[in-house]
Formats: structure tokens, C-alpha cells, sequence
């Protein structure tokens, strides 16, 4: 009667949507100020003013029809280029408008790309740990989904690993960095070494071989750490760019496929991720926010908060006792579960209302999740209950 399949996905929800749900019941019984919600990537750090006065004017000064009719189906001719003209500035590209394809937000950008590039039997490789959204992403276009282990010292790459993964039917490789859920940011010569890497087994199974970036945390790195520019490195890359993150626009839904030019047949390419969007009924990204990000595509990001609060909550974690590597970008920290079966241990920290998401479903049993992107007072008010959680273990 209906596709069992589909059935599966929509009545199982994901664990990180499930655990949000169960702390907005919960908060309903204890009190908001009373649960300790580490479980979705939301930003907590306000929507700039800029984004909001943008919005307003355009509402005020343009007429209707141009801010709430339909736009082509790649997005406003006039933002595309705003946007490639920005990416050039930034990182050297020579892109146009021509080279861009709005989306509604990357999540909408990567099932694109993975449907415009599948072809029967491909497969594609992700790296642990990742975002547990990427094996129904891929095997909803009918692909493979095939994983890298994870290496918990730094959460950095094993290319051995990688090497003996890719195979005839590696269609495209997901890198995702800054990284969700380790924090982790790929440096310039890891990139180099996936790039080389690529670039041999192109050669020794004669076909292209794409990487997807998945950017949504992009401006979110701390330290000094540079997100080097992937395009730059190896020419079969299809960026996917949100402004969730970025600007704190989740629910707007509004990001990009980056299609460079010396992607391996350009046309092809681009056209096929305009006949993935058409069939994944895809019409146009949000009107009114292409206008918003074509304005304001050059303005910096705040992430003053993100990084008061990883640091916050990374000192107290560690002083709680658990192992954790330090974050270089992002928003989550990646901590050591104090047992093997990290789905219990995340069930038992709900006693002291400490929502936390397991590792296994982002390929990397034995670990948990925690997103700080909340507010500092709710860390503040967290770090004594990570004790507690932690001492019970110590008994």
C-alpha cells in the first residue's frame, strides 16, 4: 500500500530529533530553566541586525511581486552573482553567476548533488564521524553509503583507511569541515593529500571521481585554524553552503551549490543538479531570503559566543573527568562516553535532565555529542551535573 521504505524514515525519527523531542515534553514537566537541551545544532547566538534591517528594508522599498514571486529554478540571476562575486573575493575563485545554484538550505544542496551524480551501483564515502543524515540522503538517490572508521585521537583522517575504501564504484567523497560532531578542521595539506589521493584513483579507474563539501560551519573555526577553500585543491569539488549556521538562519532554509569551472564536464554537471532539483520537486530556493543573502553575502559572522562557550564547557568536561579532544571550529564537543554502550550512557545522563545525543549514529560508537550552541547560562548551570554523571560512574 505504501513504500515500506518511506514508512521506515518517517515514523523513526533521527536520534538527535527524537532526544529533542523527548526534552520539549520534559521541559513541560520540570520547567525549561531545568533541562540541559545539548542535542540539535541550533544557534542560540542571535540573527545579526544587519540580516534583520536587510529583510525590513526589502519588505519596505521593493514590490511584492519581486520579493514573493517565483524566481528561476537555479535562483535570482542578480544574487548568484552577488554571492560568486563574494566567493571570488574571498578565496581567488573565478566564478559567476553562472557557477551557482540556490538552494534551500545544504541539506537540499548535498541530496542534489548525490542525485545528480548517482548512476547504478555508485557508492559514496564518508568519513566518521559524520552527520547521520548522510546514509538516507545517499541511500534515498539509491546509493551506497560506505565509511571510513574514525580515529578518536584527533578525529583527523586515516588515509589508509581512506585508500582501501575507494573502489570502481566511489562516484563522490563527503568532507565535511569544520566537522560535525568531533569540531575537527581538515588542514590545508589534509586536503592536499585527499585531493592526490582522488587524483590517482581517477586515473587508475578512468573516471571522475567528486567531493562533496559540505560547508555549513565554514566561518565557525577558532584559533587561527584556516578552512582552506576546496575547490582550490581539487577541481571535481561541489560545494554545498548554508546560511543556517553562518548567519543563524535555520529555519529559513537558504544555501548553495558552488559548481566550479573546472569541474569535469561543467554542463553536464550543472545540468543534471537542475534535473536532480526539478525531480526532488525543488522550485526555487526562498524568494525573499535570496534577496536577503545577495545583499549581505560579504558580512562577517559573530562567533564570539561559540567560542566563549566551547571553551566554557570544554574546561568543565575535563575537569569532570571526561576525555575529550578540543574543538577547532563548529559547535559540539565530541567527549569519550564513561561506558561502551554510549546509547545507556545517554540514557542514564537524562536523570540529571543532560540531553545528549549518542556517537554510534555518527559512526563512532562509544562517544556522545553535546552541541553548545545554547545559552552560556544553561552551560554554566550544566557543569555540576556532569559531575554528578560522572561520579556516578567513578562508584
Amino acid at each position: 500500500m505504501v513504500s515500506q521504505k518511506m514508512y521506515e524514515l518517517g515514523t523513526k525519527k533521527s536520534t538527535i530529533r527524537a532526544i529533542f523531542e523527548f526534552g520539549r515534553k520534559r521541559a513541560a514537566e520540570v520547567g525549561e530553566e531545568n533541562i540541559y537541551d545539548f542535542s540539535l545544532g541550533n544557534p542560540n547566538v542571535p540573527t545579526p541586525d544587519f540580516i534583520r534591517d536587510t529583510a525590513i528594508d526589502i519588505l519596505k522599498t521593493m514590490e511584492p511581486d519581486k520579493i514573493h514571486g517565483y524566481t528561476v529554478a537555479p535562483g535570482n540571476p542578480a544574487v548568484r552573482a552577488s554571492i560568486a562575486r563574494s566567493i571570488n573575493k574571498r578565496f581567488g575563485t573565478d566564478f559567476e553567476g553562472k557557477n551557482i545554484f540556490l538552494t534551500s538550505g545544504a541539506a537540499a544542496a548535498i541530496t542534489i548533488c548525490f542525485k545528480a551524480l548517482f548512476e547504478e551501483g555508485d557508492e559514496y564515502i564518508a568519513f566518521a564521524p559524520f552527520f547521520p543524515e548522510y546514509r538516507p540522503f545517499v541511500e534515498s538517490v539509491g546509493g551506497k553509503l560506505v565509511v571510513v572508521p574514525p580515529n578518536p585521537a584527533d578525529w583527523q583522517i586515516d588515509f589508509d583507511a581512506f585508500a582501501s575504501r575507494i573502489t570502481e564504484h566511489t562516484k563522490a567523497v563527503i568532507v565535511n569541515s569544520p566537522n560535525n560532531p568531533s569540531g575537527a578542521v581538515y588542514s590545508e595539506a589534509t586536503i592536499q593529500r585527499i585531493a592526490d589521493t582522488l587524483r590517482a584513483k581517477e586515473k587508475a579507474y578512468g573516471h571522475p571521481i567528486f567531493l562533496v563539501s559540505d560547508e555549513p560551519y565554514r566561518e565557525i573555526a577558532y584559533d587561527g585554524f584556516t578552512v582552506p577553500y576546496i575547490p582550490n585543491y581539487y577541481e571535481n569539488t561541489l560545494v554545498c553552503y548554508s546560511y543556517s549556521k553562518s548567519f543563524s538562519l535555520p529555519g529559513e532554509r537558504i544555501g548553495y551549490i558552488a559548481v566550479p569551472n573546472k569541474v569535469a564536464d561543467f554542463g553536464k554537471v550543472f545540468g543534471a543538479i537542475a534535473g536532480a532539483a526539478r525531480v526532488l520537486t525543488h522550485v526555487n530556493a526562498p524568494s525573499l531570503w535570496q534577496l536577503v543573502i545577495g545583499r549581505c553575502a560579504d558580512r562577517p559572522s559573530n562567533i564570539e559566543k561559540y567560542v566563549e562557550n566551547g571553551q566554557l564547557l570544554y574546561r568543565g568536561l575535563i575537569d569532570a573527568g571526561f576525555e575529550c579532544v578540543q574543538p577547532q571550529g563548529a559547535f559540539y564537543l565530541f567527549p569519550k562516553a564513561l561506558e561502551s554502550d554510549d546509547e545507556a550512557f545517554c540514557e542514564h545522563a537524562k536523570k540529571y535532565d543532560l540531553l545528549l545525543v549518542p556517537g554510534k549514529d555518527f559512526g563512532a560508537p562509544g562517544y556522545f555529542r553535546v552541541a553548545y550552541c545554547i545559552k552560556t547560562e544553561t552551560i554554566k548551570k550544566s557543569l555540576p551535573l556532569f559531575k554528578k554523571l560522572a561520579e556516578d560512574y567513578k562508584k
